[in-house]
């Protein structure tokens, strides 16, 4: 008996994945547990273990972006044929079918109702067929299909030679197919000339407003041409909308702390250099025991309530070339600095090796991010949701501090705490970031 293979979900936040590389080939006789493809999450790219055994037919194909719960293939036993194909299971509850698709005039946006043409007849292609089309560029509402009941297959659609070959990105050609758009007729305003998916959105606002009809798309218009455009998708588009959810909606408030940082670089220097943690392990560490004591700060509102979490797992921001990610420090206050500083150092050249795990990356109940190596004295970070607060580090700096009428040099950092006023005030911020201070301050005694 068929057993179908999904598209699975790997976190709390995943809800699709992009298909980036098969491991094994079509009809290979494969194991549960054995990895069996690569795919893309908002997060990190990782391999996916076959979830059955049996002979592997593929059904997705490199480049898909598919929800959690679609499919991607069929486990079969030995000789046995793949079901023919549904459209109601090929697709994750949610997602469209796009077997049925809208005819549109070259050049044109498709201004009827999704699934049919202008006339209102409805122009039935195969998956395949529709994936090819938009791979070339091609209008199927320019083609005649020859399949059973006029539906066009993939024979129908024009080899790349009969039609210009258009450079665009999987989404792109996806956004394309599902508004009736063809290719051919959008203009890329990208650095590398490949059209994107926002190329095809800007088209068909275009197209909308000749024809006299407001924008579906809206958003404000570009004040001059740019020079070069970085698409909000992946990690960028994750981003972007975390951090617009989290100031949307969250009541976040930020106060900062001067830290004289004597007590550390003492203690530091005194350590093997073998074993030597960074001033930022020292931080985390003094953010996990206060949180220890102060645990309306490890929290999460959920459910009409602050939620006071019981174990600490503090998050660590790691800048790469394209973002940030956030990996977390797992039982943060049951570690030693040794044991820290490794976990940090580990996490930290994952992350900019990109070979993150997905559980590297989940579980965070507060957050701390460093700015100091920009010689950035204090900032306002934005809390990482579902987290209540977060931590900004500055940079270390000389300073002096008075004893008895006399300046004495002495090594401070501002630390800046911002946190959601919902879960809690003023007050309780202050004596948390106190805590971390004084841990700081005294750090011989800790």
């Amino acid at each position: 008996m068929p057993i179908e293979f999904q598209m699975p979900k790997l976190g709390l936040t995943m809800e699709e994945g992009t298909i980036t590389a098969w491991l094994v080939d079509s009809g290979t006789v494969v194991e549960a547990g054995t990895a069996v493809l690569t795919i893309e999450t908002d997060k990190v790219d990782t391999d996916v273990e076959a979830s059955d055994s049996g002979v592997l037919h593929i059904t997705g194909r490199v480049g898909d972006v598919l929800a959690c719960g679609a499919r991607i293939g069929w486990f079969l036993e030995p000789g046995e044929d793949p079901p023919e194909a549904d459209p109601a299971r090929a697709t994750a509850p949610g997602v469209a079918d796009r077997s049925v698709v809208s005819v549109a005039e070259p050049g044109a946006v498709a201004l009827a109702p999704t699934g049919t043409g202008r006339d209102g007849a409805r122009i039935f292609a195969s998956p395949y067929a529709r994936r090819v089309a938009a791979e070339r560029g091609i209008s199927l509402g320019a083609l005649t299909g020859s399949g059973p009941g006029g539906r066009i297959v993939a024979a129908d659609v024009p080899p790349t030679g009969d039609r210009h070959r258009v450079s665009a990105t999987v989404a792109a050609r996806q956004t394309a197919v599902r508004l009736g758009v063809d290719l051919t007729h959008v203009r890329s305003i990208g650095v590398d000339g490949r059209i994107d998916r926002a190329d095809v959105e800007r088209h068909v606002r275009e197209q909308l407003s000749a024809a006299g009809r407001p924008p579906a798309l809206a958003e404000a218009p570009l004040l001059q041409a740019p020079t070069q455009r970085i698409p909000l998708r992946g990690m960028r588009g994750t981003i972007a909308q975390r951090m617009h959810d989290s100031l949307a909606q969250m009541a976040q408030l930020t106060l900062a702390m001067e830290v004289v940082m004597d007590a550390v670089v003492a203690h530091r220097v005194a350590t093997d250099p073998i074993d030597r943690a960074g001033y930022t392990d020292y931080v985390i560490a003094a953010v996990a025991q206060a949180l220890v004591d102060h645990p309306i700060a490890n929290s999460q509102i959920a459910d009409g309530a602050v939620n006071l979490l019981p174990e600490i797992h503090v998050g660590l921001a790691v800048a790469l070339d394209g973002g940030l990610v956030v990996p977390v420090v797992r039982d943060t206050d049951q570690l030693s600095m040794s044991q820290l500083a490794a976990e940090t150092t580990r996490l930290a050249n994952a992350a900019r090796a990109g070979r993150l795990a997905l559980a590297d990356l989940e579980g965070g109940t507060f957050s701390v991010t460093a700015l100091g190596a920009f010689g950035v004295d204090s900032f306002t970070p934005v809390v990482n949701p579902p987290n209540t607060a977060i931590l900004g580090i500055g940079r270390l700096r000389e300073s002096v501090r008075w004893v008895d009428r006399v300046a004495v040099p002495t090594t401070v950092v501002t630390l800046s705490l911002t946190w959601d006023h919902r879960a809690f005030d003023g007050a309780p911020a202050a004596q948390f970031g106190a805590a971390v201070r004084d841990r700081l301050e005294h750090w011989e005694k800790a």
